[in-house]
């Protein structure tokens, strides 16, 4: 791993060894923010750093970067949000700067996702660059001091780089080489996709830890508690690159009237405690989709809490 290159405290955390943990708060869709205030407020203290998406399943939202600075006079250390599917790249480097210039630290880069899937199918995407152009145009403004254009930048953004990863979409052969491109391009975190199906996510971690990728990157293993026995169908068949296997339905489906969410919950901190052991697994990236108010019962249940102090 790298120097400290930033100013951010989920860089710090993950540099001194300490098991990471991060959640996401997604923007309101709208102009009222006292909701995404409240979901922030369970977060305070209890997370190392929060994602803010950035009109996420292409739906309108607040902009990534307005929703990161309230988060960020909450007390919360946003992890911003950039998909290329919306800007050029004049609007994502002048985005890029004026975060910065705000105090923001981390930045995860993403294709998006396409707009046909959204509540605007019919607007343009842009994809003037991909996630892996934008990894590397980004450490290009923090390392190099230069535009994508070759022109020098007055002062350097100094962001933590951070990439996503799907470890079950398809092919699943090319999975690690995808991700092995991504830090070579600039990553120096990785948040993956869901887990659910550990046999194949054990496989995976097996390939990053014998090419060595968890010594060039930070990994963090993505987790979203299941609510309900509906919720978990729907994401076995209907959300693209999500792998349910029939035993978490089964296992949600024979715990009871009312006891699935504890269930969903009993899941998750399973898999909390095998990543805290598995090679390779720096933290873990908890994404409680409107559901921000379990993050602290979690993290304390899991032995995440209190969150490390670092300088």
């Amino acid at each position: 791993m790298s120097e400290l290159r930033s100013g951010s405290n989920l860089e710090k955390v993950l540099k001194a060894g300490h098991f990471a943990l991060t959640g996401e708060c997604g923007p309101p869709k709208g102009a009222n923010i006292e909701h995404l205030k409240e979901k922030g407020s369970h977060l305070v203290g209890k997370v190392d750093s929060v994602n803010v998406t950035d009109n996420q399943t292409a739906v309108v939202r607040m902009s990534s970067w307005a929703a990161s600075l309230i988060l960020m006079q909450m007390g919360l250390e946003p992890n911003f949000q950039m998909v290329c599917r919306d800007r050029n790249r004049l609007a994502m480097q002048s985005d890029i700067l004026g975060v910065y210039s705000v105090g923001v630290r981390n930045m995860l880069c993403l294709s998006g996702d396409h707009q046909r899937f959204g509540n605007h199918p019919e607007s343009k995407n842009v994809y003037d660059l991909d996630s892996m152009q934008l990894l590397s145009m980004v450490k290009t403004m923090r390392d190099d001091g230069k535009f994508l254009n070759g022109e020098d930048i007055d002062k350097n953004p100094k962001l933590f780089i951070g990439a996503a990863c799907n470890p079950f979409a398809e092919p699943s052969a090319f999975r690690v080489r995808r991700l092995a491109k991504k830090i070579a391009a600039g990553a120096d975190f990785v948040q993956t996709q869901c887990i659910y199906n550990m046999d194949r996510f054990r496989e995976f971690m097996k390939q990053v830890v014998d090419m060595g990728l968890h010594e060039r990157c930070y990994i963090l293993a993505g987790l979203t508690p299941m609510k309900s026995v509906g919720m978990a169908k729907h994401m076995a068949k209907s959300v693209p690159g999500m792998d349910v296997p029939d035993s978490i339905i089964k296992r949600l489906e024979g715990a009871g009237k009312g006891k699935v969410a504890e269930e969903g919950i009993k899941i998750t901190l399973e898999q909390i405690e095998e990543f805290k052991q598995m090679e390779g697994i720096a933290g873990v990236h908890l994404m409680a989709i409107e559901w921000e108010h379990r993050v602290p019962e979690i993290a304390e249940r899991a032995g995440l809490l209190p969150r490390p102090k670092v300088e």
